[in-house]
């Protein structure tokens, strides 16, 4: 078999590679939409919120690293310009949100995006035996889910 340094086979780690591009560019876009949401957000919630969303982008700015310097230890390299994330990201762009409510529906509309793409993820470090990148989605996709449901209850849902 053709396999790298770490003993996992090169087509797959290629593959997960690419995959994992694909979410770094979405949390970068995630992590953005949260600076805004910090900067811009207006009302009755605003105390409560603006420290959520910072604690929000501050998680996302570890998540990033994270996924950066897996890519690295895989002997990928990882994105790093603006272009490069649009042109690969799926989570929705807010713009101008000062709306609590709007706010907290747009953060739980990109955790949902970001469990699909970790799903993904999950399944093919699965099959390609690497538990390096299984235990990182599996740590994400656990606590986003624990976030999803926290800010569904905050939002009544």
């Amino acid at each position: 078999m053709n396999k790298n340094i770490l003993g996992l086979d090169k087509q797959e780690t290629a593959n997960l590679v690419l995959e994992l591009n694909g979410l770094l560019s979405n949390f970068q876009i995630y992590y953005q939409n949260l600076r805004g949401l910090h900067w811009n957000i207006k009302g009755k919630n605003f105390f409560e919120l603006h420290v959520k969303f910072e604690e929000f982008y501050t998680d996302s700015q570890v998540k990033i690293d994270d996924i950066a310097e897996r890519i690295l230890t895989l002997q990928g390299k990882p994105l790093h310009t603006f272009s490069d994330y649009l042109k690969n990201a799926s989570v929705p762009i807010g713009k101008d949100i000062s709306n609590d409510v709007e706010g907290v529906e747009l953060v739980v509309s990109s955790l949902s995006e970001l469990l699909k793409i970790e799903r993904i993820i999950l399944g093919i470090s699965d099959d390609a035996n690497d538990e390096g990148t299984n235990s990182m989605m599996s740590d994400f996709i656990a606590e986003q889910e624990k976030t999803i449901w926290m800010l569904n209850s905050w939002l009544g849902k």
